[in-house]
């Protein structure tokens, strides 16, 4: 006797808890096939795709668990993430702008959403913008003591990254 759905999909949780990733890759291939209108499954698929580097098999499912809508937020926030992730791993970097940005403008809160648009802006060459996603997210979020002693500073040089002062010597 077959088992049900569910208990493959159980089974490919489980395995994936385990660490058995190629076995989990192979149900969850099957189950996506089975079931195109589940976002949860798709989104599984598109995990595991991309857990093995399969970046550019990966990318449907995510684009497909997006657009049928996941019900939980945090795996919405994470296909989203993952999306953009892989979309700026491929090289495709317009792409993935986009979808990091609609995925930072639902989830404010998700901060890695600012460290994956970093990396993203790096590669266009906005090396500014980059800079300072990345300092104000150092000053709002580090626990280290001698950060936070000047998150201030970190964080005003963040909009003034490439200002310079003038010094104050008496030349001319």
């Amino acid at each position: 006797m077959k088992d049900t759905f569910e208990e493959r999909l159980t089974r490919a949780m489980n395995l994936r808890a385990s660490g058995e990733y190629e076995a989990v890759l192979t149900l969850m291939i099957e189950l996506a096939g089975e079931r195109p209108e589940s976002a949860f499954v798709q989104y599984q698929a598109a995990a595991i795709h991309d857990r093995l580097g399969l970046e550019k098999a990966a990318v449907p499912y995510y684009e497909k668990s997006l657009a049928l809508g996941l019900s939980d937020p945090e795996d919405e926030a994470n296909a989203y993430l993952g999306l953009g992730s892989t979309y700026r791993t491929l090289g495709d970097y317009e792409n993935a702008r986009r979808v990091l940005m609609c995925g930072r403008g639902k989830f404010p809160s998700h901060r890695s959403f600012d460290v994956f648009l970093a990396m993203t802006l790096h590669n266009v060459g906005e090396h500014t913008e980059a800079m300072r996603l990345l300092l104000l997210l150092i000053a709002d979020t580090s626990g280290d003591a001698e950060v936070v002693a000047y998150k201030r500073a970190i964080a005003f040089y963040a909009e003034n990254i490439d200002r310079i002062w003038p010094g104050d010597d008496d030349s001319d």
